[in-house]
């Protein structure tokens, strides 16, 4: 599969693998495993900050989401040195939104980055998931996700 050309294709492009904030890697691959560590909500002006429930909607939060997801797939081209083509699929996504106790929809918010894994990947990109909900994330951000991938 070539990354930069579906996501080309979709109008959108590939950040800089974001380097970790602390005592920690980006990844690490495992066997035929590639775990990919939080990926914070980061837009083209800076950090997507804010509670879903209170400061932003639903839809605010899938964008942010689908900011993670780019994040994400940024890491996994870094690990796999360019060349995509090494990634047999998306195993699992675990998201985190920064929500109030009374939000229910964190489903809906992480589904931003569900729906873009699968938009660039096809079915490679269909996968396992968890979305929770937390009290407050890094830097007050909105949403945080990692991922697990396998690798061919």
């Amino acid at each position: 599969m070539d990354l930069s050309a579906k996501l080309s294709e979709l109008g959108l492009t590939l950040p800089a693998a974001p380097a970790p904030a602390a005592n920690y890697v980006p990844y690490v691959i495992s066997g035929n495993q590639l775990f990919i560590s939080g990926q914070i909500s980061n837009g083209p002006d800076g950090l997507i900050c804010g509670k879903l429930g209170a400061d932003l909607t639903t839809e605010a939060g899938a964008q942010a989401a689908q900011s993670c997801a780019l994040a994400l797939l940024a890491q996994a081209n870094a690990a796999v040195e360019g060349d995509f083509s090494k990634v047999k699929r998306l195993v699992k996504l675990v998201g985190f939104v920064n929500s109030t106790a009374e939000f229910t929809e964190q489903p809906k918010v992480v589904n931003g980055a569900s729906d873009l894994m699968v938009e660039v990947m096809g079915d490679m990109g269909r996968h396992a998931r968890s979305a929770v909900s937390a009290a407050s994330l890094p830097l007050g951000v909105a949403v945080e996700i990692e991922a697990i991938f396998e690798l061919a």
